[in-house]
């Protein structure tokens, strides 16, 4: 029996105007499709003019820059309109989709939908429900004692994955892939009875358990910052842009 972790997976990606999920835009965004491991990936990209400017410390993380997104990028609502389709085919196809750190690329889309579509991200799944894997829960889950960072590049670097191409979107997509597989064959014993359905609910409880120990840091800390228990999407806020 082919295990969940050495079949087909797909992975989504963005790279953004920054990281406040209400305000900020998608300029960049990957769909990765891979059969097996080590598979040749099937890519699809897109580049987005969000119609408004890209901040400097945006462009020093990711290299896209007003001019180059008004000269190449797309206008954002029939992209934003296909990057969720391309989901829903994902789910369809019942393929898992791998998203480092899912509440903040998922959130990001659905904001996007709503501004530019009059649409939700759950309105485009509700007849193809996705599979999150989150190599970030699943590490901080499975591996919840180890010290240092957890970024994707320390992730990498962790499980023997070659961290090129960093911030692009593919090759973010495609890591993040990677080390979902690499997380399921080192905790097969753990990871290889469950199926991703079971991963997906299982894991918005091992991110509300994670966000309980920064939230109460901040709490004696005094700092009025707020951890999102929420997974894999977050609930929409009046406040949004």
């Amino acid at each position: 029996m082919t295990l969940w972790y050495e079949g087909p997976l797909a992975a989504f990606a963005t790279e953004t105007t920054g990281v406040d999920v209400e305000s900020d835009r998608i300029v960049a965004a990957a769909v990765v499709c891979q059969d097996v491991p080590g598979g040749r990936p099937r890519v699809t990209r897109w580049l987005v003019n969000p119609g408004v400017p890209i901040p400097q410390r945006a462009t020093a993380v990711h290299g896209l820059t007003d001019e180059q997104v008004a000269r190449t990028g797309r206008w954002p609502s029939p992209v934003m309109e296909e990057i969720a389709r391309a989901l829903s085919d994902h789910g369809a196809a019942s393929r898992p989709l791998v998203v480092m750190n899912a509440p903040f690329d998922l959130t990001l889309l659905d904001r996007e939908l709503r501004r530019h579509r009059a649409a939700t991200l759950p309105r485009y799944l509700e007849t193809t429900p996705l599979r999150v894997l989150d190599p970030w829960v699943l590490d901080r889950h499975f591996d919840r004692y180890r010290k240092g960072g957890r970024t994707l590049a320390d992730l990498c670097a962790h499980y023997a994955v070659e961290p090129v191409g960093a911030h692009d979107t593919a090759a973010d997509a495609l890591r993040a892939m990677e080390v979902v597989r690499a997380v399921g064959q080192r905790f097969a014993a753990r990871l290889g009875r469950l199926s991703p359905a079971e991963l997906h609910t299982l894991q918005a409880v091992w991110h509300a358990a994670q966000a309980r120990g920064p939230q109460a840091w901040f709490a004696r800390t005094g700092t009025e910052e707020a951890v999102d228990p929420a997974w894999p999407l977050r609930p929409e806020l009046r406040t949004a842009v």
